[in-house]
Formats: C-alpha cells, structure tokens, sequence
C-alpha cells in the first residue's frame, strides 16, 4: 500500500500527474485544484495517496493534504458518489468550502460541481452532517460547530438574521457565515443584528 509519494513531477496531464521517484515512475490521479498547485516538471513534488485496487486495475490518487485524502475518501461512503465524482467535487471546493458546505446544509454550493446533480448533493450534505475526516484544528472545528449550527436552524435570531440579509446582497452562504462569525467575535454573542450585518460588510470588504 503506498501512502506517499516523494518525488519529482515528470509530466503533468489533464487528470493526472507523472511523479519520478528514483527512477520509477508513479500516476498519480488528481483533482483539477490539486493540479492547478503541485507545480511544475522537474519540480519536487509530496502527494498524499489513496491506492485503489481492484480486480483488473491498481490506480493511485494523489491529494496535496490528508485533509483532503480524508474528504475524498469520505465522500465516496454516500451512494451515487465514486472516485470521479468525488475528485469534481474536490476540484470545485476545498477540503474547507466543503466541510462548510455540510455544516451549513448548502446543497448549491455541492452540486456546482459536474456531475453531482440535486439528489445527489443532497445526500452528501445529510449524510455527512456530522461526519469530518481527522486531523482538522481546533479552530477549523469551531468554525464548523457555527456552521452546523446555522444550517440546523439552531442559531440565534440576530445571526440567522444577519446571514440572511448578506445571502440577499449576493454573497454565498458560505462567505457569509463566515463574516458573521467574525463580526460575532469583536460585537459579542447578544449583539443586534444590524450590527453584525456592518461588522459582516466590513470583514467581506477586506
């Protein structure tokens, strides 16, 4: 079982990246996102690996973290979701904008990415609700706990409020979450929500 590869990129293709580990030559299947930042050929490269062994076929898919090994990997538990369909995902979203995706129930924000139509992204947001792979911070999850809060309906007024009102300026849900955890913060748990809506314009705006 390979668990990482430490090597040098030889050639990069559409889907996939050549890594030359002294001399042997590893292809290592990666997502659009993960390719876009692993570098250049003749560039040192570390990816993290998920072996895939089957039957008539041994393929290896190369992540840029653990975290993000561990999303594609939990992805593929809910039915209708392969290999395939999990690197889209990856390439669309980040380990992070899809652990705040969950969180927040936000099926939109999962089926931007090809493949994953309505039920499918559905599913995904309810199965894995309080699914996370390890190795998240601590701050990661506290930002996660706000998150699922807000998508359980189980937030305050005032924050439910405020989320609402920049969703309706165009924002996603997503960012704006994010600005009134933020505003949340420096305003204090019992603030109006008119506050957190300037504290969240004034975070959006930096």
């Amino acid at each position: 079982m390979i668990g990482k590869l430490k090597g040098v990129i030889d050639e990069i293709g559409d889907d996939h990246v050549v890594v030359d580990v002294h001399g042997v030559c590893y292809v290592a299947y990666c997502s659009a996102r993960t390719l876009s930042r692993i570098g250049s050929p003749g560039e040192a490269v570390v990816l993290f690996i998920e072996t895939f062994v089957r039957e008539d076929q041994l393929r290896l898919y190369g992540f840029m973290s653990a975290e993000e090994r561990g999303w594609f990997n939990l992805l593929q538990s809910v039915q209708g979701v392969g290999a395939r369909v999990a690197l889209a995902i990856l390439s669309t979203l980040s380990a992070g904008e899809i652990a705040n995706a969950i969180a927040l129930g936000d099926k939109t924000a999962v089926s931007r990415a090809p493949g994953v139509g309505p039920k499918v992204a559905t599913r995904i947001v309810t199965e894995l609700k309080n699914k996370v792979p390890a190795g998240l911070s601590i701050g990661d999850s506290e930002a996660i706990s706000f998150r699922r809060e807000v998508g359980e309906g189980a937030a305050p007024a005032a924050v439910s409020d405020a989320i609402s009102a920049l969703t309706n300026l165009g924002y996603s849900r997503d960012q704006a979450a994010g600005a009134i955890s933020a505003a949340l913060k420096q305003a204090g748990e019992d603030a109006a929500s008119a506050t957190l809506i300037r504290l969240g314009l004034k975070e959006l705006s930096q």
